[in-house]
């Protein structure tokens, strides 16, 4: 896993202005494809939000119960 995993926020060189989130990457592709839906979804649609947030705890949940045995 990538020690990188805090999400960060850069503006954009072009519109300083412009707020961009970057993505942390962990390494897993499950994971790393949840994290960047849950960047991606509008904020402005909470159900957007909640359903891509709710993949990325089924996704992590099924990592750690991996780890468990």
């Amino acid at each position: 896993m990538s020690q990188d995993a805090e999400p960060s926020i850069a503006t954009s060189e072009s519109n300083p202005d412009e707020m961009t989130v970057v993505v942390p990457q962990t390494g897993d592709l499950v994971i790393d494809a949840a994290l960047q839906e849950l960047a991606a979804a509008d904020p402005d649609r909470p159900d957007q939000v909640l359903e891509a947030g709710g993949r990325l705890e089924a996704a992590l949940r099924s990592r750690l119960t991996d780890l468990g045995g």
